[in-house]
């Protein structure tokens, strides 16, 4: 398998790592996709994606029929592939800190089978210097391998046509490792611009965190106006009409997923937490479900009332609920709510119910995520928080009748509510 592979993609089978492979694929490379996860690697195998991903499953089914797509899970499939790409990130721990024990891991299983001359590229969100650490790492232990970081900087589900269109950030620890890298990513796109690893990993965490600190711009803004009793969203059409300093302000919403903190609290740790922006901006975007149930808790009594809860993705169209906003929401109305339902179309959860079902159940109406499916329910009058101004209701808190009155109008008889 190994000799007849042009690249591999260790952890082929997770979000960065899926698309990347099935487009090197279409553009004539035979890929192997290396991962732990087996599950998803039989979900591939078969043409299915086992996430949501535009435009990748065609793809994927067109890559194994032409036989340019095998996967694996042994380590020792990677023996002799030319050029391996990584696509396992660091992530944090409970402590908001850089936990890199997954990546020395990774690479502790790939060592007996790399080999001098092999091209490693890593693809994700790595913590500053890193890409250093692992040359010397690999060089301390016998292994010539060429190192480049070349992450990636693509919006979850829309990576077939971004990694197509965006430019390609490209560094090496030493000129050969950049050269074949960029070499490699030419397949993709003209536009590579060149730096130097730890430049490289700074302008990831960079981007990442500044989109960040945005939304936090926009959430404490829409806090403020909303506890002046002002509409934010006129507010905020009226500072972006023709006005084109102010278009980069995106509107009031759950902002997480699994890189936007993670990234932030990695660049605070770096800089031994004095990074006070990024700090304001995790406690402001954090502290928002808070801000909207102590508002509701204001005007009812919750806990004589059932919650539902529309979106449990960390973003809308989206199946991915990793560091959803939603789920911090639904911990805090646990405490405080009766009940607490919730819906979404892509998550895979079994404490999900069908949107009807929770929308008929429930006295007062949260949508967490503003998936495209929920623009023309029924919401049966039911109130409604709507902080995305997604139902055009200037983004209040409740909007419609009152929850007492939805409580009253559910429990009547459905002869008696016609």
């Amino acid at each position: 398998m190994a000799s007849r592979s042009d690249l591999a993609v260790v952890g082929g089978a997770g979000h960065v790592g899926l698309p990347l492979s099935i487009l090197f694929a279409q553009k004539g490379k035979r890929v192997l996709i290396h991962d732990i996860n087996t599950a998803a690697l039989d979900t591939i195998s078969h043409g299915r994606l086992p996430f949501l991903e535009r435009d990748a499953e065609p793809l994927l089914k067109a890559a194994l029929a032409a036989g340019r797509v095998q996967v694996s899970d042994d380590p020792a499939s990677l023996a002799g592939i030319p050029i391996l790409i990584v696509t396992i990130g660091t992530p944090i721990d409970e402590f908001l800190n850089p936990a890199t024990k997954s990546f020395v891991q990774c690479f502790e299983r790939l060592l007996p089978h790399l080999s001098a001359g092999q091209l490693v590229v890593l693809r994700s969100t790595i913590y500053p210097g890193e890409t250093d650490w692992l040359d010397q790492y690999l060089r301390q232990r016998g292994k010539r391998l060429l190192v480049a970081y070349c992450p990636e900087r693509i919006v979850q589900g829309h990576a077939i046509e971004e990694l197509q269109s965006l430019p390609q950030i490209v560094s090496g620890t030493t000129p050969p490792a950049a050269a074949r890298a960029a070499q490699l990513f030419r397949l993709f796109t003209t536009d590579i611009v060149r730096l130097e690893p730890m430049e490289a990993e700074f302008a990831k965490l960079f981007c990442n965190a500044y989109r960040y600190i945005q939304f936090a711009a926009t959430n404490q803004f829409y806090m403020m106006a909303h506890s002046a009793g002002l509409d934010y969203y006129r507010v905020l059409a009226g500072m972006k009409t023709k006005y084109a300093r102010m278009r980069d302000l995106p509107g009031a919403g759950l902002s997480a997923g699994p890189c936007l903190l993670k990234d932030t609290m990695q660049l605070s740790a770096f800089y031994n937490n004095t990074f006070s922006l990024g700090t304001t901006a995790m406690l402001i975007n954090e502290g928002l479900p808070l801000y909207v149930v102590d508002h509701l808790a204001q005007q009812y009594d919750l806990s004589q009332l059932t919650v539902g809860l529309l979106g449990m993705a960390f973003k809308a169209e989206s199946d991915d609920p990793r560091s959803s906003l939603s789920y911090k929401l639904k911990k805090v109305l646990r405490f405080r709510a009766k009940r607490v339902l919730t819906t979404d179309p892509y998550v895979q959860d079994p404490e999900l119910r069908p949107l009807e079902e929770v929308i008929a159940q429930s006295d007062l109406l949260i949508l967490c995520i503003p998936h495209q499916v929920y623009r023309n329910i029924e919401l049966q009058g039911k109130p409604v928080v709507d902080i995305w101004n997604f139902f055009d209701r200037g983004g209040r808190i409740v909007a419609g009748q009152s929850a007492r009155q939805a409580q009253r109008a559910r429990r009547r008889p459905a002869s008696i509510r016609a």
